[in-house]
């Protein structure tokens, strides 16, 4: 199982932002929102950054901050990445993205440390719609692990390495980008973003 694992994901690549400038959002990467507000993408240092020392930091209040990675186009595959919710009033979630078309039109995975819970959204011409969730405990302040493979209509998502939702869905069959998401006044850390095809 390991090898054949092993190979699926031959062309996985990390991206740890170690390398990218502080103060900026990061090179390669498309850094806006879904709706209304000011989303704030930045590389910044943090001395607690499960690959030190940078880390993608949203600090702005939007509707949905959403940063995706250029040049990515995967249709089956895997996206992951380590989230540390920081602080936020009305949120404190970090989320994936995948088969993004545009910052309008995505799947969305999130975990919320306010609510203590992980849910599973499509988002289509701007309108979030959730199609699964599940309650689980995520602490605010603490690095998370967040997961999704997803294959054809059914998508797995895993949280701090256990697996919470199995569904399927509709909505985009197509191959698009990936990347990250918050929400409203989030302010979020992400480290260690990978991916891959299958």
């Amino acid at each position: 199982m390991t090898m054949t694992m092993t190979t699926a994901f031959a062309s996985a690549e990390t991206v740890n932002f170690d390398d990218m400038k502080t103060g900026a959002p990061p090179t390669g990467w498309t850094a806006t929102q879904t709706g209304s507000g000011t989303a704030k993408w930045a590389i910044e240092k943090d001395e607690s950054a499960p690959s030190k020392p940078n880390v993608l930091k949203q600090s702005g209040q939007a509707t949905f901050p959403v940063c995706f990675k250029n040049r990515t186009n995967i249709k089956d595959g895997f996206v992951e990445v380590k989230f540390k919710p920081v602080a936020g009033k009305e949120d404190q979630a970090g989320g994936v993205i995948w088969r993004v078309q545009d910052a309008n039109n995505y799947y969305i995975a999130r975990a919320n440390a306010l609510e203590d819970n992980v849910t599973i959204y499509h988002t289509i011409k701007g309108k979030r719609v959730a199609f699964k969730n599940t309650n689980t405990k995520v602490t605010s302040g603490v690095w998370h692990t967040l997961r999704v493979d997803f294959k054809g209509n059914k998508f797995t998502v895993t949280f701090d390495g256990n697996k919470v939702i199995d569904a399927t869905d509709e909505s985009f069959a197509n191959a698009g980008k990936v990347g990250v998401w918050t929400k409203a006044d989030s302010v979020t850390e992400f480290d260690n973003f990978t991916y891959g095809a299958k």
